[in-house]
């Protein structure tokens, strides 16, 4: 999700630089394996190099290792570590002249020792492939989310990133809370949404007269939070909509490429969401129960939900020895709460989220959310993911990628969780805590949970292996990953009578 920075950096952050030394690169641990423990072994070896930026001994390893049929292979398997250099190269698309040209388009006098002391300072993500530095596409814009300094050298007519609507307190918030409390209902204010959303392929990306297929997000039913979903219609038509228990949903479509002009696929649909608001009594909330049904909740889920040495370490620098559960969670969102946004690698290049969003010092809000996540569990306090769009009323005419997520306070039950959003500016706990416990009615989740397969099968890795918000798209040659398609997601509030 796109925002500007607007928390500074606070001390418990520069424990992140602690905690890095004592992470330990581990790579594909715990992904569902095929084949041998060696073969496993050897993914994680390669992993670890191409993490490092040793991309010709990757390459090395792969040629002598790699066997796996380029029609069968996915996301664990060795040969996808090739793919995967391949998509981090067009992350790190910038050499350094490049990086120091895009930052001058804001700073025409940058000093070169300026840049070099940002880049030492952690400010210009970068990564040294093979020996040469590149630079992450989007690190010069990250470079003004990140630094006051940097912010301050830029030139006057130079805008800044906008946030969302709903990112500083507004008076829905406080109608939100005021509905809640006289109504004594967790779920308030529905609004009736329709929407259309459009995945299309650029035109000769693949050999006219192929067969693409396609998977575009579509929302789940969740009682209290979206409701009464009604499909519109589909072009091409005969969509397949995956069941409403598939934790990432979809529409299925097929489609013709004709040479020369792009493939459209587009889904329209209608739903009612509802703001959800929980007044939570610290005093009230007790420890978790045992119950088998949290049991997945407070488990590892590798590759990215992993209790490392240093998440260890940082949940007992922010925690201090509290052990209330109300406190820690409190403590734990507040921590990860503070760490910057900045705009994010996609997440297939990325071995552990929770462990990059811990020492990159910045992080997008699925990076926030998979940590916050990984340190809730870890402390026993059940912890779950969700993601999808976010929108606004229609003279705003905003929408962005958004994830966020879900805890487990007893007695409460499953109250929702923002760490992106994070704590509004309010002197009233109620509305400066909105997002703990509350969420807004201006976002439509498609997953309710990360790395699931979708329906039909994909017979090829994702563009995105763990989220599903822009969608996925692939033939027999392959799958197209996101610079070969463009996405889009229009959405329009209707006066909640009209079912048309």
């Amino acid at each position: 999700m796109d925002r500007a920075v607007r928390k500074p950096l606070v001390p418990v952050a520069a424990s992140l630089l602690v905690a890095a030394l004592l992470s330990v690169p581990s790579a594909q641990a715990g992904r569902a394996d095929t084949g041998t423990a060696d073969d496993a072994a050897e993914r994680a070896r390669v992993a670890d190099l191409i993490d490092s930026g040793y991309f010709a001994r990757a390459e090395q390893r792969i040629a002598t290792h790699g066997s796996t049929p380029p029609a069968a292979y996915d996301e664990h398997t060795l040969a996808f570590q090739r793919e995967r250099m391949r998509r981090i190269r067009l992350d790190f698309s910038l050499d350094t002249a490049a990086a120091k040209d895009a930052v001058r388009r804001s700073i025409p006098d940058l000093r070169d020792d300026e840049f070099e002391r940002w880049d030492r300072q952690g400010l210009l993500e970068h990564l040294d492939i093979d020996g040469t530095r590149f630079y992450f596409k989007r690190a010069p814009s990250n470079l003004f989310r990140l630094s006051d300094e940097a912010r301050a050298r830029r030139r006057a007519d130079a805008p800044l990133p906008s946030d969302g609507p709903f990112e500083h307190l507004t008076p829905y918030h406080a109608n939100v809370v005021e509905a809640a409390k006289a109504s004594g209902q967790s779920s308030v204010l529905p609004q009736r949404v329709e929407v259309t959303q459009s995945l299309t392929v650029k035109a000769d990306a693949v050999p006219a007269g192929t067969t693409l297929r396609a998977w575009i997000p579509y929302p789940r039913a969740i009682a209290g939070q979206q409701e009464q979903i009604q499909w519109r219609g589909s072009t091409p038509g005969q969509a397949r909509i995956a069941p409403a228990s598939a934790l990432q949903r979809t529409a299925y479509l097929e489609g013709t490429a004709v040479a020369g002009q792009p493939t459209r696929f587009e889904i329209r649909y209608a739903l009612t969401v509802q703001a959800r608001h929980t007044r939570i009594d610290p005093a009230v909330v007790r420890a978790t129960p045992t119950d088998a049904a949290l049991a997945p909740y407070l488990a590892e889920q590798p590759p990215h939900v992993r209790f490392t040495p240093a998440l260890r370490l940082f949940s007992d620098q922010v925690l201090q020895g509290e052990t209330r559960p109300y406190e820690v969670a409190r403590r734990l969102f507040d921590a990860v709460d503070r760490i910057p946004w900045a705009g994010a690698r996609e997440y297939s290049t990325l071995t552990n989220i929770s462990d990059y969003a811990l020492h990159a010092g910045h992080a997008d809000c699925g990076q926030q959310t998979l940590l916050l996540i990984t340190l809730l569990r870890m402390n026993g306090i059940p912890a779950r993911w969700q993601s999808g769009m976010v929108y606004a009323d229609d003279a705003v005419g905003y929408t962005n990628l958004h994830d966020w997520g879900a805890l487990y306070l007893a007695p409460y039950g499953w109250v929702p969780m923002d760490v992106t959003t994070g704590r509004l500016d309010s002197p009233q706990p109620v509305l400066r805590d909105f997002y703990f416990g509350g969420l807004d009615a201006y976002r439509i989740a498609f997953n309710d949970a990360v790395s699931q397969p979708l329906v039909p099968a994909k017979r090829f890795p994702r563009s995105d292996t763990v989220d599903s918000q822009r969608g996925e798209v692939e033939w027999d040659g392959g799958n197209l990953y996101f610079d070969q398609w463009n996405y889009d997601f229009q959405s329009h509030i209707v006066p909640l009578a009209v079912k048309r």
